[in-house]
């Protein structure tokens, strides 16, 4: 069997049959599905795939592996493009970022050395300085951004980031984080050997700034040896904490403030919705993700920087990659930029997107969403068998059976999901169990959304 490469002359030639077996069996394998989820449940989905695997790795080849392996996943995919698969920050993404996707992988550019990634390293440098000015559009002196952006593999890995920097740059840091706050925080906590964050109050899902007054009155302590992570877009209901009154008490009490903005972040680009992010500007770091509110392939976080200054800490050196003399010589080190070695070309289809689409054409798809998300409350608000949670804030919108217990609640999103017809989330609050649909597929009209609650009531009415 030929073992043709994907680069090099021969490399598109070689692809183009290949994408046309791709593009087949995900167009089977998703017919085969019907819905956004196969059905059967996990025991049903596995069995089918371990029959179409047999061996993993077998002596001899298989001509026949990429369709037959390709069909598999697309049969037992949940296929985030369904508009009845609403239950996580899991977005379709867009066409033309999935193709831009497929050049990374075909030229598999390495982000450690600027040899490994001569024009992705530039096409890196200077997309995350325009997306760092979208976050802090006027901090240096002459009205231009100073601030930078690092490229990361998601939310949880640019709040690592932002902590990490902040105990580089102060040496002893604790974290003060609010009910709501993202599991990823305190998990960092653990992996940078932090003390135990303090935790506040977050009252109707929001951080308490009461609270957190107390809280910072109480640790006292030199500047920037507090770090304060507020969230804009909780994964449960995305709520907005009150941005501009937890910087003002960050300010006051001298402490450090990262904003987790992994989903709300994608409001920057509506102007409808900007609004939202008031008081961002002021945190040292934010986190964004461009594959929940941006539509990217997974993976496309981000940790924005105000004062590029806090990256210095991540300066590395090994000889082969980038030497003193190299690197005097003009050649870009690459291995400040992040915590990890090898990096794919991530950016290439952030980059494609930004500028296929333009601001207008993204803040087109975020209004849309948040649209279908305040059409959805209505029909909620409106329907004599559901409660609605509160009106969305972004496009996450919380209900449940009026009446029902929390395990008919758990019990109908379980039997939906096993019988592959509607994917929905769960989430608790108020000390009860909510039903959590997420809505980020631009395309879901109002009979989708009517055809979500008739499923749902099928299934808790008495």
């Amino acid at each position: 069997m030929s073992t043709p490469l994907a680069s090099g002359p021969q490399g598109p030639d070689t692809l183009r049959p290949l994408l046309d077996t791709v593009l087949d069996a995900l167009k089977t394998g998703a017919a085969t599905r019907t819905g956004p989820l196969p059905a059967g449940g996990p025991t049903e989905v596995a069995a089918r795939l371990r029959e179409a695997l047999g061996d993993p790795l077998p002596t001899h080849g298989d001509e026949h592996a990429l369709h037959t392996l390709v069909h598999a996943l697309a049969a037992g995919a949940a296929d985030p493009a369904h508009p009845l698969c609403a239950a996580h920050l899991h977005c379709p993404p867009l066409a033309v970022a999935t193709a831009a996707d497929l050049a990374a992988s075909a030229l598999n550019p390495s982000l450690d050395s600027w040899d490994q990634a001569p024009a992705a390293s530039e096409l890196e440098a200077l997309v995350t300085r325009a997306l760092a000015h979208e976050v802090y559009p006027d901090t240096g002196r002459t009205g231009t951004t100073t601030a930078d952006a690092l490229i990361t593999t998601g939310g949880t890995e640019a709040n690592q980031l932002a902590l990490l920097l902040a105990r580089e740059k102060h040496t002893h840091v604790r974290l003060v984080q609010a009910e709501n706050a993202h599991h990823s925080l305190h998990r960092a906590t653990w992996l940078l050997g932090l003390p135990e964050p303090v935790t506040v109050p977050a009252p109707a899902g929001t951080m308490d700034p009461a609270a957190l007054d107390q809280a910072l009155t109480a640790l006292g302590g030199p500047p920037g040896t507090v770090l304060v992570a507020a969230t804009a877009g909780t994964t449960d209901a995305g709520l907005i904490d009150p941005l501009p009154e937890i910087a003002t008490l960050c300010e006051t009490h001298g402490a450090r403030l990262h904003i987790d903005a992994a989903y709300g972040g994608g409001l920057l680009l509506s102007d409808r919705h900007r609004h939202r992010l008031d008081g961002l500007t002021r945190a040292h770091t934010v986190t964004l993700d461009l594959h929940k509110l941006g539509w990217q392939p997974i993976a496309a976080g981000l940790l924005a920087v105000r004062d590029p200054q806090d990256l210095h800490t991540l300066t590395h050196h090994a000889d082969y990659l980038n030497a003193d003399d190299d690197t005097e010589a003009g050649l870009p080190d690459l291995l400040g930029r992040s915590l990890r070695t090898t990096r794919r070309a991530d950016i290439l289809k952030i980059a494609v997107t930004l500028k296929t689409l333009g601001r207008q054409g993204l803040g087109a798809l975020v209004d849309q969403v948040c649209a279908h998300a305040t059409a959805l409350a209505e029909l909620i608000d409106a329907h004599p068998h559901f409660e609605l949670y509160d009106k969305p804030t972004i496009s996450t919108v919380l209900f449940r059976p009026t009446h029902a217990t929390d395990t008919t609640v758990a019990d109908a999103r379980r039997i939906l999901l096993t019988e592959g017809r509607a994917v929905l989330g769960r989430a608790r609050l108020d000390n009860r169990l909510w039903l959590k649909a997420t809505l980020l597929n631009p395309h879901t009209g109002p009979d989708d959304l009517a055809a979500l609650l008739k499923l749902v009531e099928g299934h808790t009415a008495r």
